[in-house]
C-alpha cells in the first residue's frame, strides 16, 4: 500500500521535463543494452536518477513549511479593502527550495494571489500581503493556501495544501445619520417623549396593572382612577425604547443588479438605522458587539422568491400587527401593490410611529416600465398615508442620509411626491432590531 502511494505521488509529482528525462533515460537503457554500448548506458541511468533524487529532495523539505494568516479586518464595508498577512517559516535543516505560494479566494475576492519565494533558509520566514476587497455582501472564505515546491532543475514539484481558512464577512455600507425627531422619538427625550406624554399621560409611562404579590406601598394612585383598575409603579424606567425595522426582503419587488438594486439599497439603509438609533440620542442601547450580530446578519441577507408580505413574524401575537408595543417601525419597502400596501396600513400599532421608505423601483429599472409601476407606486403611498404612516418616497439616485433628515424634520419640499405628507409620528414603546422573516423582511 505504502509503495502504491509512493508511486502515485511520484507520478503526480513528475512535471513535463520531468517526464521527458525519465521516459528519456529509460529508453537509452534499453538502447544500450540491445546494442551493448556502454557510454549510452550511462547517459540513460543519469537521465533515469535525476528525476529520482529531485522526488527524494523535493518530497524530504515538503512537511516542514509552516505557515500563519492574519486577516485584518476580518469585518469591513461594501467597497472596503482588508489586508491579508501570510508568514511562512522554514522548520528544517536544510533550505527549502523556489516555493510558489497561492491562497484560495472566491470570485468575488478577485484572482488568486500568487507569490514565488525563491529560498527560505533554515529557520527563517518570509512575509507576503495582498489586499482584498468587495462590492457584495456576504461572508467569504479565506483559503486553503497551497504550496509548490520544485527542484532546482524543474524536474519535480509537490504541492501541499494548508487546511486554515479565515472567514471575510463584508457588511452593509453604513451611512453616518443626523439626529432628529426619529433619534429623539426612540431615545424618550424631547419632542419625541412630549408627543407620548400627551398620547399616553405622563402618568401611565411608569406603570402597569397590579400583580399578585406586588408592594402594595407601590400603588399608583392617580393612574388608578384613570384606568379603573389597581395599577403600580414600575422598578425600572420604561424609556429603554424599542424599534422595529423591516426590510422587504420579495426579490420581485425589487429592481436592478448587482451592487446598484434597489434590495442592497434598502439594506444599506435598514442597516445605518440600527446603528443610528443604537447610537443615537439619549445613549446607545445596543453595545458594540451586537451591532455587530446585526451587520453580520445583514451581511448574508438575501431576496427571497415570495410573492406577498408576511408580518406575521414582527407581531408579538402573531395577529398581525407589527412591533407589540414598539414605540417606533420604520419600513424599506420595495415594489407595493395595493393589497399589500392595505395591509401594512392595518398593521401599524396605533400608538406606534410607522415610516416607510417606499422605493419606487421604477427609477432602479428601464424607462419602458416606470409609467405603470409610478402609478402602482402613488396608489400605495396614498394607502399607506391613510393608514397612519409617513411616507418618504426613495429613487435610485437619493441618498439616504438627507433622507432620514428630511424625514427627522418632516421636510419634503422638492420631493417627487406631490401627496400631502402624513401626520406627526404616533408614539408607542419598545424594538427588535432586525430578524429575517419569511419573504416580508429582515
Amino acid at each position: 500500500m505504502n509503495l502504491r502511494k509512493t508511486l502515485r505521488t511520484f507520478s503526480t509529482g513528475l512535471t513535463v521535463r520531468g517526464r521527458a528525462f525519465l521516459s528519456a533515460g529509460l529508453a537509452s537503457v534499453a538502447a544500450a543494452i540491445v546494442l551493448s554500448y556502454p557510454p549510452l548506458l550511462r547517459i540513460g541511468v543519469l537521465l533515469t536518477v535525476l528525476p529520482i533524487i529531485a522526488a527524494i529532495i523535493t518530497g524530504a523539505s515538503r512537511y516542514r513549511i509552516s505557515c500563519r494568516r492574519v486577516l485584518q479586518p476580518a469585518r469591513v464595508p461594501v467597497g472596503s479593502s482588508a489586508q491579508v498577512h501570510l508568514r511562512l517559516q522554514n522548520a528544517a535543516r536544510l533550505p527549502s527550495s523556489t516555493l510558489l505560494v497561492e491562497d484560495r479566494l472566491p470570485y468575488t475576492l478577485g484572482s488568486r494571489p500568487r507569490f514565488i519565494l525563491r529560498r527560505i533558509e533554515p529557520g527563517g520566514n518570509r512575509r507576503v500581503a495582498y489586499r482584498i476587497r468587495s462590492e457584495h455582501r456576504g461572508r467569504f472564505e479565506i483559503g486553503p493556501l497551497t504550496l509548490r515546491s520544485a527542484d532546482p532543475l524543474g524536474l519535480f514539484e509537490l504541492s501541499r495544501s494548508f487546511t486554515a481558512q479565515h472567514t471575510l464577512t463584508v457588511v452593509p455600507r453604513v451611512q453616518p445619520l443626523v439626529a432628529g425627531t426619529l433619534g429623539a422619538l426612540w431615545s424618550g427625550r424631547g419632542e419625541g417623549h412630549a408627543a407620548y406624554a400627551a398620547a399616553a399621560g405622563e402618568e401611565d409611562i411608569g406603570v402597569r396593572e397590579y400583580r399578585h404579590g406586588d408592594d402594595l406601598r407601590r400603588i399608583h394612585w392617580r393612574a388608578t382612577a384613570h384606568h379603573g383598575e389597581l395599577m403600580v409603579r414600575r422598578e425600572e424606567r420604561t424609556w429603554h425604547s424599542r424599534c422595529t425595522i423591516l426590510v422587504d426582503s420579495r426579490a420581485g419587488a425589487h429592481r436592478g443588479t448587482g451592487p446598484a438594486a434597489s434590495y442592497e439599497w434598502a439594506v444599506s439603509a435598514a442597516a445605518s438605522t440600527a446603528v443610528r438609533l443604537s447610537t443615537g440620542v439619549g445613549g446607545g442601547l445596543i453595545p458594540a458587539e451586537d451591532q455587530d450580530t446585526v451587520l453580520d446578519a445583514l451581511a448574508v441577507v438575501k431576496p427571497v422568491n415570495v410573492a406577498a408580505l408576511n408580518l406575521d413574524d414582527f407581531s408579538e401575537t402573531g395577529s398581525g400587527t407589527l412591533g407589540g408595543n414598539d414605540l417606533l417601525v420604520i419600513a424599506f419597502l420595495g415594489e407595493l401593490g395595493p393589497a399589500d400596501a392595505a395591509e401594512l396600513a392595518r398593521a401599524r400599532p396605533g400608538t406606534a410611529g410607522g415610516v416607510a421608505f417606499l422605493l419606487e423601483t421604477g427609477t432602479w429599472s428601464g424607462p419602458s416600465s416606470r409609467r405603470v409601476e409610478r402609478h402602482t407606486f402613488k396608489e400605495s403611498a396614498r394607502i399607506l398615508r391613510a393608514g397612519g404612516w409617513q411616507v418618504v418616497p426613495v429613487g435610485a439616485t437619493d441618498d439616504f442620509a438627507e433622507l432620514w433628515r428630511l424625514a427627522g424634520h418632516h421636510d419634503f419640499a422638492g420631493s417627487r411626491s406631490s401627496a400631502p405628507l402624513a401626520p406627526s409620528i404616533a408614539p408607542a414603546t419598545p424594538t427588535e432590531p432586525i430578524s429575517p422573516t419569511n419573504g416580508a423582511a429582515t
